[in-house]
């Protein structure tokens, strides 16, 4: 459905499982960081929401949308989550670099899913330019942060009935 139809990040408050007992990583690009920021601010504050516990929230940067896979996986293997939610932010230029960051990290962190067996949660903005990535980054559309986090919840929360 067309972001441009819908404000994506409002979710019924009764659908989203607690996430009281569940731990969650964040890695964030530090690239579009004034973006990058407010994605943080969003899923941080919407895992706070639905109940999870500020000590079982780490947050860690990285350089760019590129290094989020390792950054996710770094945190995976060092610390107790439940979840990872990637945050990120690749503008469209002159130049296939957009395609090519794209592209590595989506198909990356789409490996974690599989590799780990545990959510990786892709948050990472794809706008043509900067108007669009603050639409989506807590304007007119939401924040994709929010939508992260409650991805993250629910994810969790289904692994947890399996």
């Amino acid at each position: 459905m067309s972001s441009a139809l819908h404000n994506l990040s409002h979710v019924h408050d009764g659908e989203v499982p607690s996430a009281k007992e569940m731990s969650f990583g964040i890695v964030v690009s530090e690239w579009n960081a004034e973006i990058t920021g407010r994605l943080l601010t969003g899923a941080y504050n919407t895992l706070l929401k639905h109940e999870a516990k500020e000590k079982n929230i780490i947050v860690k940067w990285v350089p760019g949308s590129f290094e989020l896979p390792l950054g996710a996986q770094l945190i995976a293997d060092n610390h107790k989550v439940d979840a990872v939610i990637c945050l990120g932010c690749v503008i469209q230029g002159d130049t296939r670099h957009f395609d090519f960051i794209c592209s590595a990290a989506s198909t990356g962190i789409m490996q974690l899913n599989l590799e780990y067996s545990m959510p990786f949660i892709f948050g990472v903005l794809t706008p043509n330019n900067m108007q669009q990535a603050q639409e989506r980054a807590g304007g007119k559309y939401g924040n994709k942060g929010d939508e992260a986090a409650v991805s993250a919840i629910k994810m969790v929360a289904m692994q947890q009935t399996i």
